[in-house]
């Protein structure tokens, strides 16, 4: 059993699928040059809904279709902060090795001069962690979920 199938490594395995979502999108902006396009960010925020989405539907299918709220909330959590992680690691590295965006960020963003690149990846991080708690959160209440406290 390999980490993209084993139900106990559900975070792992859809955090990956979805930074491999994020870093492709990336790059597809790069290449048809729309990478200057901020508003064309909050595709990204479609890619990680739609990856914690089916991380929980998995751990719910692979787990007696059973989803505690607390299980469910720790599962989207991480899928959303390893993805984060991994995504911000890769700009990071694309940062060192195109400068030309670092300085473009310097030179176009209103706080860009007090930003290098570990900054800029650390806020990038940030971001993604906070936004999949949200969307974790919006999702669980959508999805059904197992009562959080026993019956009395």
């Amino acid at each position: 059993m390999n980490l993209f199938n084993n139900p106990n490594q559900i975070p792992q395995s859809y955090g990956l699928k979805i930074a491999g979502g994020l870093i492709a999108y990336f790059i597809l902006m790069k290449v048809f040059g729309l990478a200057h396009h901020v508003e064309l960010r909050l595709l990204n925020l479609l890619i990680l809904v739609v990856g914690i989405y089916f991380a929980l539907k998995k751990f719910k299918e692979t787990h007696g279709k059973h989803l505690n709220y607390f299980l469910a909330l720790a599962t989207g959590v991480g899928t959303g902060a390893i993805a984060s992680l991994v995504f911000a690691v890769f700009l990071f590295i694309w940062m060192k090795v195109d400068s030309n965006m670092m300085q473009s960020i310097i030179e176009n963003d209103p706080m860009g001069r007090y930003l290098n690149a570990y900054m800029a990846s650390f806020i990038v991080a940030l971001e993604g962690v906070f936004s999949g708690l949200l969307v974790t959160f919006v999702l669980i209440n959508y999805i059904h979920t197992d009562e959080v406290g026993g019956a009395s």
